[in-house]
């Protein structure tokens, strides 16, 4: 095998998981049935601005790869190669068998909040039920596919609220981390942005990539003594009805927008449309008024106009700002230029630019003994850090304003949706609770089973159902939770019965200790 190939099949993972999984092996716990979560302790937290709630994404891709990867020979004979300190073989033979015969995922269970909804912290985005050393080995591919994804599409979400009715372009393909830039357009793309510049992961989300031209377009054309206007004359000709002009390379209003208008006036005497003007620098927000108000004044007044350079959500929020300010004073229309601007956010999206990992987690919440579910705790000295413990289920309370009030953890044998008054319990201090009437709110479960007997169970979701997920769920969130900025807390609360459980195990614990 291809050593490109071992990366992606079962050993993409972390040499822990495997010694861990021998030991549960000679332990003879391999095959014991055990639960794990997988969810996040704190929104992404850019430094001048943060994050009110998440977008998960990520679960079909790591859903696929459990589907087709196993331990064949090539895997085994990799872990088969490797020695301890003393030269003795790492894995035994008999754990190795084990693995060959094992070693898919046919025998986990995955529950999970489907991809493209809204999610918030200590709420599991993912449970995976079976044998422990399986469930084990698969924490480092699980974690890898779904915090990454989650970090880029709650980052494009934030892009999509601060553009309002404006088109979002995802080009940061040449400044993305490696391959990881197939995946950030993926989560993009879910999460916000219309269109990408990905002409392979745009056609595989369905889509056509989008794009304009370089400034190397125009430089080519000074560096022949042909000149801007014939540059964009050329790109023109090639794409009459495609026409994006990049007009920043020399003088934006002196030159590039008046040979663009040229080049337009053109078009149009032939019987085409062109599309817009790009502006890469500047004071976008000065430049995209004084652009709209030549265009308008050259009878273009639906051209768009795209804005590109280290754009951001807090970025596009102050451009917003200042043309509603400065706009009229040219006699442009402030809302209609809005309805025209296209935002193109390159690195700052598919990096995450200023929280550059979500904080995901992987953790061990129960363990079957003699046919019942024993739950599981792990304590911490960060009280953020202390697990919810046992089989749980999740779930989602509207408000009678049809709002996201609050998401609920039960024990697996409690149900909201029975009980007359409903206590929210704060998962870890004790003074603050609450109780709402079942009569004055609605109860979702968040919860599907994605995958069973070693496959998913229903199809890929189409991107446009992934983005309806989306819109939907922050549709429903309270606006002081969509907040750019100091966003208003969201709570996710333990129920009475929960709670208690939390309470005896840190208590047992603690004698213990």
């Amino acid at each position: 095998m291809d050593g490109r190939q071992l990366t992606k099949g079962a050993l993409y993972t972390d040499q822990y998981q495997l010694t861990m999984a021998q030991v549960y092996f000679r332990m003879g716990l391999h095959e014991r049935p055990a639960l794990f979560d997988h969810f996040f302790r704190r929104y992404p937290d850019y430094g001048q601005h943060q994050a009110g709630y998440c977008v998960s994404a990520g679960l079909d891709t790591l859903l696929e790869w459990m589907e087709r990867v196993r331990f064949g020979d090539e895997e085994i004979a990799v872990l088969r190669a490797q020695r301890g300190r003393g030269g003795e073989p790492l894995f035994a033979g008999d754990f190795l068998q084990w693995l060959r015969s094992n070693g898919s995922f046919e025998a986990l269970t995955v529950r999970a909040v489907p991809e493209g909804r809204v999610v918030h912290p200590h709420v599991p985005l993912t449970v995976v039920e079976g044998p422990l050393a399986l469930a084990q080995i698969l924490e480092t591919a699980l974690l890898n596919l779904l915090n990454f994804q989650t970090l880029i599409a709650t980052k494009a979400a934030r892009v999509r609220e601060s553009a309002g009715s404006g088109l979002v372009l995802e080009f940061g393909l040449r400044r993305a981390q490696g391959p990881a830039g197939n995946l950030a357009t993926r989560a993009a793309l879910i999460g916000g942005a219309d269109k990408s510049s990905n002409v392979g992961m745009s056609a595989a989300m369905g889509l056509q990539a989008s794009g304009t031209h370089a400034h190397s377009l125009v430089q080519v054309a000074l560096a022949l003594e042909m000149g801007e206007l014939e540059a964009f004359r050329a790109f023109a000709e090639t794409y009459p009805d495609d026409t994006v002009l990049l007009v920043d390379t020399i003088d934006t209003l002196e030159s590039g927008i008046p040979n663009a208008i040229k080049v337009f006036e053109e078009l149009r005497r032939k019987g085409h449309r062109p599309i817009g003007i790009r502006l890469d620098s500047g004071d976008l927000a000065y430049l995209s008024i004084q652009a709209a108000r030549m265009l308008d004044a050259a009878g273009f007044p639906d051209a768009s106009i795209v804005l590109s350079s280290d754009l951001n959500e807090l970025v596009i929020w102050q451009i917003h700002t200042q043309i509603r300010q400065e706009a009229p004073l040219y006699g442009v229309d402030p809302d209609h230029l809005f309805k025209r601007l296209v935002y193109g956010v390159g690195t700052q999206m598919v990096t995450s630019w200023g929280a550059p990992a979500l904080n995901g987690v992987y953790k061990l919440v129960a363990l079957q003994d003699h046919g019942s579910w024993q739950p599981v705790l792990k304590i911490s000295e960060s009280i953020e850090k202390t697990s919810n413990p046992g089989y749980k289920r999740a779930w989602r309370l509207y408000d009678s304003r049809g709002y996201a009030t609050a998401d609920l953890l039960t024990l697996q044998d409690e149900n909201p949706a029975e009980q007359e008054q409903i206590v929210l319990r704060h998962p870890s201090d004790a003074t603050k609770l609450r109780s709402v009437r079942r009569e004055n709110i609605t109860i979702e479960p968040l919860h599907e089973t994605v995958f069973a007997g070693g496959r998913r169970m229903t199809p890929p979701p189409a991107l446009e159902e992934l983005r309806e997920r989306r819109r939907s769920d922050i549709a429903r969130l309270d606006p002081g939770v969509r907040r750019l900025v100091n966003p208003h807390i969201y709570h996710v609360s333990l129920s009475q019965g929960l709670w208690e459980l939390k309470r005896r195990l840190i208590a047992e614990m603690q004698s213990q200790s």
